[in-house]
């Protein structure tokens, strides 16, 4: 059997380019997740509240109308110490507020645009998930 991971990553990373170009042409704006969440929690995006919500909607429905055409088991590979998983989405708030954007803004927007903030921003992603994984999974054995 021919191993196809590989062809739904391509599929995913294809489905959220195409999401980025049509959000940049549609309004302008970056596709930046945290961004767009951040801007209804500090209320600073009220005014575009309905397309923020629109957008996090999506973000569950689409992988939701996915999951037929993905006829195999998925495994997440995710702990199930609920602090560790709460902890960690915690930090990853924090950081993506600390760093103006998060994976889709800078990763997937900002590098496609040549940005150097973006780029900067994403190795900084890559490194810090890499440590993370380290220091976590093979130094402290919790996940």
């Amino acid at each position: 059997m021919i191993q196809t991971d590989w062809i739904w990553g391509l599929v995913g990373g294809l489905m959220i380019g195409t999401a980025a170009a049509i959000y940049l042409l549609g309004n302008g704006r970056i596709m930046g997740a945290s961004g767009i969440i951040g801007g209804l929690v500090d209320r600073s995006g009220l005014n575009t509240w309905a397309e923020r919500i629109v957008f996090l909607a999506a973000l569950v429905v689409v992988p939701a109308l996915m999951l037929p055409l993905y006829n195999v088991e998925v495994s997440t590979n995710i702990t199930t110490n609920l602090g560790l998983v709460v902890a960690g989405g915690l930090l990853v708030g924090i950081g993506t507020r600390l760093a103006n954007g998060c994976t889709s803004g800078h990763g997937v927007c900002g590098i496609s645009r040549f940005s150097l903030r973006g780029m900067v921003a994403t190795v900084f992603y890559l490194l810090a998930g890499g440590i993370t994984m380290v220091l976590f999974r093979h130094v402290l054995g919790v996940i």
